[in-house]
């Protein structure tokens, strides 16, 4: 049963690394915007006369850096615009003939999407992004337990926004038009994720409704990790609940996308 699926895995990812010059392109794009959040959170902490943050300025830009580097991994605007196309106009169609599930096929291909995207642009930014000076510089991780604990929640990571991901696509077969559900998700998701401020400076208040929903697992939790503001501990019990809510998002995922298919209407049949 897996096989089909790894096969659409292997193909989405071996054309998706075809891009090389718009990956490369991207790059530029994604110092830039480093830079800029950099120097925004360089100013707040050099004027801030509250008590000291939760996150020191180190850690903060690593996590920056982090961002941008892995950022086709985490942001929900990332989109496949041929499923849309497959509900909209009723091709969807051919997919129902299809012997594998149609969810499991849609997640292999959106997983695809995001790994080659993002393993043609990380590795140059975290890179050059280890060599630079003060207070740009992305420091190495606390020690090899925080490392490994890092690569496991992104990956994990990864799996949980593919899964929020297809909340997306299975909502179109409801409203025919992605556009307000891209908007809906990519504004409060990513904000909530962390993408925006680090959820340790955010109001306690704030704090609270972040941590009761999903998106935080994605972004900020890995992240954190990474800088050992999250101690190891506090990881290994964080993995746990990384894997309940992404057990939780496929099965929401696999029941609603069943129920959208009972009631698909395609060419009026």
């Amino acid at each position: 049963m897996i096989k089909p699926y790894y096969a659409v895995l292997r193909l989405r990812l071996s054309n998706g690394l075809q891009y090389r010059a718009a990956a490369y392109a991207g790059i530029g794009t994604q110092f830039f915007f480093g830079f800029i959040f950099i120097m925004v959170f360089e100013a707040f902490y050099a004027q801030t006369s509250a008590a000291a943050p939760q996150m020191s300025l180190s850690e903060v830009v690593a996590y920056c850096w982090l961002k941008q580097a892995f950022l086709a991994f985490i942001v929900l605007w990332l989109r496949d615009n041929e499923l849309f196309q497959l509900i909209t106009s009723g091709n969807i169609a051919y997919e129902l003939c299809r012997p594998s599930g149609i969810y499991g096929l849609w997640y292999a291909k959106l997983l695809a999407q995001r790994l080659s995207s993002a393993l043609l642009r990380c590795l140059p930014i975290l890179l050059v992004s280890f060599f630079l000076p003060q207070p740009y510089r992305l420091e190495l991780p606390p020690d090899f337990a925080a490392f490994l604990l890092f690569v496991c929640s992104l990956i994990i990571g990864l799996f949980l926004i593919v899964a929020i991901s297809m909340l997306i696509y299975i909502s179109v077969f409801i409203t025919m038009s992605p556009a307000g559900s891209l908007l809906m998700f990519s504004v409060f998701g990513e904000f909530f994720a962390g993408m925006i401020i680090p959820v340790p400076l955010m109001p306690d208040w704030m704090q609270r409704i972040v941590y009761a929903l999903p998106f935080h697992w994605t972004v900020d939790f890995p992240f954190r990790v990474y800088t050992g503001n999250i101690s190891t501990l506090d990881a290994r019990a964080g993995l746990l609940f990384q894997l309940l809510w992404l057990a939780a998002l496929i099965f929401i995922g696999k029941i609603a996308m069943n129920k959208a298919l009972r009631r698909v209407v395609v060419q009026g049949g």
